[in-house]
């Protein structure tokens, strides 16, 4: 069975929508700024996506905001979008089986500011009767099963870095072992400081903050860590017959999923691993290497994960596939990553252009053999892999081409 985009929707520090999303990306414009609240708190590095919360008021009553966390606000924006450019109504919902998959790997902001609510009060009933749903790492689906008034699949996926890209993936098996005929995807991130405190700890991010915008550079080989960043992005995905069944715009088609573990180091990547990611997507979409058009890279810009993603890459794809990190301009937008990146990578597939890896000017030994697009650049894009690699060794790629 086929599986099909219908529809996408994105909210993040490039744009709050697919609009100027698109600008962003065409223009190479970065969304990386300075959180000077975290200063105090001890980060060591206070760069980060910057955007706001939603103000939802006009769109949901109190009681469907009541146990929304930040990162089921911005994941309510991104489904709304999609939903929109598929065609899709609450009638039709109501009337239809759709289900819900989303990555999501913490819900820090919310747990905090309940344990502190109860510290200080020395009283649990004054945390709020939405709390609990806040604080649960399913927030994100059981707010918008609810909402959206949902009746088929509903799980979070929680696998690090890799969260929204195997959401995608499962549905996408979902669907094609008739299981459902719909599925909701996506991924959503946090932002608030208490989310990336022991991240910080970690010395793994990027201390440039007197150029936030330079901060991350993927591939770049004087790359000094990461930029954390965050919102959320949906993909709507069904079989080929439901989207002819509706009359839907088909946006493009679902291919191959590969996923591995590396079974080896929690944190460390693994060459190996996401070569075998890489290869069974490619084998399971019925390609060869040389038929993919463009490669959207994990690459977080960490000076040993970027090298290893690079050799996996020049390994598989050779050295002329064009290849670029949309987290050049995004920073890494961790469990939203995988389902953002395929937004982003629809949205160059329909546009007919590359966006830049900014900040890419001096390559390392590795990266240099790759074909890497340092500013944007026009291209007829049939064919694209996304990869998306996290913590625990998880790998997964997915595969996407134009609708034939």
């Amino acid at each position: 069975m086929r599986v099909v985009i219908t529809g996408y929707g994105v909210y993040s520090c490039i744009g709050k929508n697919v609009e100027e999303v698109t600008d962003s990306l065409r223009q190479g414009r970065s969304g990386i700024g300075i959180a000077e609240d975290r200063r105090p708190f001890g980060y060591r590095s206070c760069l980060t996506g910057i955007l706001e919360e939603p103000d939802l008021k006009k769109d949901l009553s109190r009681r469907e905001r009541l146990g929304m966390s930040e990162e089921a606000k911005y994941a309510y924006v991104s489904t709304k979008e999609a939903l929109d450019m598929a065609g899709i109504t609450q009638d039709y919902l109501d009337q239809n089986r759709a289900g819900i998959l989303f990555g999501n790997d913490s819900t820090a902001g919310a747990v905090i500011e309940a344990v502190d609510t109860i510290r200080e009060k020395k009283d649990t009933m004054l945390v709020g009767s939405g709390s609990i749903f806040q604080s649960m790492n399913s927030t994100v689906n059981m707010n918008l099963a609810t909402i959206f008034r949902l009746r088929g699949i509903n799980f979070t996926i929680s696998a690090a870095c890799a969260s929204g890209s195997h959401a995608i993936g499962v549905g996408f098996h979902m669907i094609k072992s008739g299981l459902e005929d719909m599925i909701i995807c996506g991924g959503a991130q946090e932002v608030n400081m208490y989310a990336f405190g022991s991240f910080d700890g970690l010395g793994v991010f990027s201390m440039r903050e007197d150029n936030p915008a330079q901060s991350s550079r993927p591939f770049d080989k004087d790359r000094d860590g990461l930029v954390t960043s965050g919102g959320a992005a949906t993909v709507v995905i069904e079989s080929l017959e439901s989207a002819q069944r509706r009359g839907a715009t088909i946006l493009g088609e679902l291919t191959g999923y590969g996923f591995s573990s590396n079974g080896d180091h929690i944190s460390n990547p693994d060459t190996g691993g996401q070569i075998d990611s890489i290869t069974r997507a490619l084998k399971m979409a019925g390609i060869k290497p040389d038929q993919v058009d463009y490669v959207n890279a994990h690459a977080t810009s960490t000076p040993k994960g970027d090298m290893y993603e690079a050799q996996a890459i020049l390994d598989v794809f050779g050295g002329k596939t064009p290849v670029s990190s949309t987290k050049s301009m995004t920073g890494h937008e961790c469990w939203m990553a995988g389902a953002s990146e395929i937004v982003y990578s629809m949205i160059m597939m329909r546009n007919g252009f590359i966006a830049p890896n900014i900040n890419f000017e001096n390559p390392d030994e590795v990266s240099r053999n790759l074909n890497i697009i340092a500013e944007a650049t026009k291209c007829n894009l049939d064919t694209i892999a996304s990869n998306s690699f996290g913590f625990g060794g998880t790998n997964s790629t997915l595969i996407v081409k134009k609708y034939e």
